[in-house]
């Protein structure tokens, strides 16, 4: 149906309900599913007549690789990321290993990112200005993640916080909340989600002092208010100022 056509395809949290109608019109016109095992395991069930390509995790550039040649051969090929694909996800990589070649059709197509479906889980964390950080430092050096902390921090945002521990950095968390307690209120409100919109969903909301200690994992976003941030009916909730404005 399309020439050489590559989507880069966001699935959301997992759940196929939590999946935009544009992301499973993507999958179903593909040919050729690639993504990392544990994302196409997802969404398999839906497609089990689709080719597969999977790589192991750390490698994304043969993926991506895989996923661009099968698309250069004539196949529809759909490139899954978790979450959004332009957010931690394969959109970039797609595109710079891609420069160039003009015979591919590249289309993303947009998922719900673990900000916005975590915080939909909590109640309504990210109601006011916020930014998004991931403490994986696989990447990204810790210096530079320690300083954009502080400077979040500093500006008073609301937080998502992916990737926030891990069996290779178990003591991330804890490093990110005593750069936090620096500059913030040990009171300040804080969730945590784990399994978004999967089986063993779990929630958890506490002030940071106490988020310092939560054991979190890869599977696990968490959320750091700002000052104005509280809890309400045992939901998280940053007011905008609508009621009082």
């Amino acid at each position: 149906m399309y020439l050489n056509k590559l989507y880069v395809v966001g699935i959301g949290p997992g759940a196929v309900d939590a999946m935009t109608a544009r992301a499973m019109r993507a999958l179903e016109v593909s040919q050729v599913i690639a993504g990392y095992g544990v994302y196409t395991d997802l969404v398999r069930p839906l497609f089990p007549d689709k080719v597969y390509l999977e790589t192991p995790m750390r490698q994304e550039a043969e993926r991506c690789r895989m996923a661009i040649d099968a698309a250069l051969s004539g196949q529809t090929v759909a490139m899954i990321s978790s979450g959004d694909a332009g957010v931690y996800g394969m959109a970039g990589l797609v595109y710079e290993m891609a420069e160039g070649n003009r015979g591919l059709d590249i289309e993303v197509v947009p998922g719900v990112t673990a900000a916005l479906s975590g915080a939909a889980v909590l109640g309504a964390p990210l109601g006011h200005d916020f930014a998004v950080i991931s403490l994986s430092d696989l990447l990204t050096p810790w210096a530079t993640i320690e300083k954009r902390l502080e400077m979040m921090a500093e500006a008073d945002l609301c937080m998502a916080i992916y990737n926030p521990s891990s069996s290779r950095r178990a003591d991330h968390l804890m490093k990110a909340c005593d750069i936090l307690l620096r500059r913030i209120s040990p009171e300040t409100v804080c969730g945590a989600v784990r399994n978004i919109a999967r089986d063993g969903e779990a929630t958890h909301v506490m002030p940071l002092a106490r988020l310092r200690e939560y054991k979190a994992d890869m599977f696990t976003t968490v959320f750091v208010g700002n000052s104005q941030t509280r809890v309400i009916d045992g939901k998280m909730v940053t007011p905008r100022g609508y009621k009082h404005g």
